[in-house]
């Protein structure tokens, strides 16, 4: 099971509810000591990548910093080398140009605008007038044609100067409304980059607290393991668990011990054959005897041993039964080690709420163990001073061990109460 979850990078929400906290922390410590490998690997194999290729060494990818007089580093600190501008000063110099070139470009399209309205006002006048003055009967019966082409020129020259006086006006109100733009593009970057100074460092500050709790979650992943082997050596030593108490079995055990002494029933000659009530099963938890005898092809291997393909995790209550039945009952998992009978620790299949309920007036140490419906395995529920603590128990290959705590691997599911039990 650690095996797949290491692969796999992923823990099922429901199978991460089963595990404490100390088991999580050392679970989440694996997960980061598996990725530090792979990149590790990766790297390793980029490297010798580049060297396989058969370039020269000078024209492989590498980095190369220079030196200074002193042989170190040679870095350079904007602002700290003798003439060099502050970066307050570059910004504010920066700001101020682009503040300066937008608001040109802007008072040049307002100054467009401003000649051509002024153009149109003056040329529709003109024509107005000579309209005027060749419509009018004053000039039909003027007698000298000079004085009234003087006058029209007099009145062109005052149409000419009001158009330059209009012009100027034009003019410095173009440039004031500049100068006032100039100045609100200044106040407005500056706004800018006190907001971006701002959020650099709110991001900065987010990024310190994030590398802090990394450095937290490493240390108690480091204290947890720490812990995990001080107690595993006083295990050793003188075990882990008191004496179990005998509590009385529920009906799940009843109902496993009921199927598998119906197991048991069959016939020495009808033990090739399938079996009745393995029948309904579909899809099949295995690939049962059947395959043999519906196989067209003899040269198939037989797959006999317990290592059948099987769903990733317990799909229904039948499947756990006919998962102890065919894989766990020929281990004598859940039996005593010195008789045929089912051991006072184990109860089948049982809630954690019914566990609990058994364990509630027991005495510190006391524990039982139970068939899992999340995982291929079982749990140990176990009774401490103030609380009960569920762990466990993977027995998906061909070992029993505690899932994400104990990484001592035994044969069968009693060798493993009994290297954890005392009294």
């Amino acid at each position: 099971m650690m095996q797949r979850i290491l692969h796999e990078m992923y823990v099922e929400p429901e199978l991460l509810s089963e595990l404490n906290e100390e088991q999580k922390q050392i679970l989440f410590y694996k997960i980061r000591q598996e990725q530090v490998r792979r990149w590790m690997e990766r790297e390793a194999r980029e490297e010798s990548s580049q060297k396989s290729s058969g370039l020269p060494k000078g024209e492989r990818k590498h980095i190369q910093w220079l030196h200074g007089i002193d042989s170190e580093v040679w870095v350079w600190v904007m602002g700290e080398a003798p003439g060099d501008r502050t970066y307050e000063q570059i910004i504010k110099e920066l700001m101020e140009e682009k503040a300066r070139r937008q608001a040109q470009l802007e008072a040049q399209e307002l100054w467009r605008k401003k000649e051509a309205e002024i153009k149109k006002k003056f040329r529709d006048a003109i024509a107005k007038e000579k309209a005027r003055l060749v419509a009018g009967k004053w000039k039909e019966e003027a007698e000298d044609r000079k004085a009234a082409k003087q006058e029209e020129e007099c009145i062109q020259k005052e149409l000419k100067r009001r158009e330059e006086e209009e012009r100027r006006k034009g003019e410095e109100e173009v440039r004031c409304a500049e100068e006032k733009r100039v100045k609100e593009l200044f106040m407005s970057l500056q706004q800018e980059q006190k907001q971006s100074e701002h959020e650099d460092k709110e991001w900065e500050e987010q990024r310190q607290r994030s590398k802090a709790a990394d450095a937290e979650m490493m240390r108690k992943a480091r204290w947890a393991r720490d812990e995990y082997k001080r107690q595993s050596i006083r295990a050793m030593e003188k075990g882990h668990f008191k004496q179990q108490i005998p509590v009385s079995r529920r009906h799940s055990a009843i109902e496993i011990d009921t199927a598998a002494k119906s197991q048991d029933q069959v016939l020495p000659g009808d033990k090739d054959r399938p079996r009745p009530s393995l029948q309904p099963a579909d899809p099949p938890l295995y690939r049962r005897r059947q395959s043999r005898k519906n196989s067209s092809t003899a040269a198939l291997p037989l797959m006999d041993s317990p290592a059948w393909v099987r769903a990733p995790r317990p799909c229904s209550r039948e499947s756990i039964i006919l998962w102890f039945c065919e894989d766990q009952k020929p281990k004598r998992a859940g039996f005593d080690r010195k008789s045929s009978t089912i051991a006072t620790w184990f109860h089948g299949i049982i809630t954690r709420e019914e566990s609990e309920k058994l364990l509630q007036n027991k005495p510190e140490g006391s524990f039982l163990v139970r068939v899992s419906e999340r995982i291929w395995g079982y749990i140990l529920s176990y009774r401490t001073a103030t609380a009960f603590k569920h762990f466990l128990i993977d027995a998906s290959g061909d070992y029993y061990s505690f899932l994400g705590v104990d990484q001592n691997r035994h044969a069968t599911l009693s060798d493993l109460i009994d290297f954890h039990k005392v009294g």
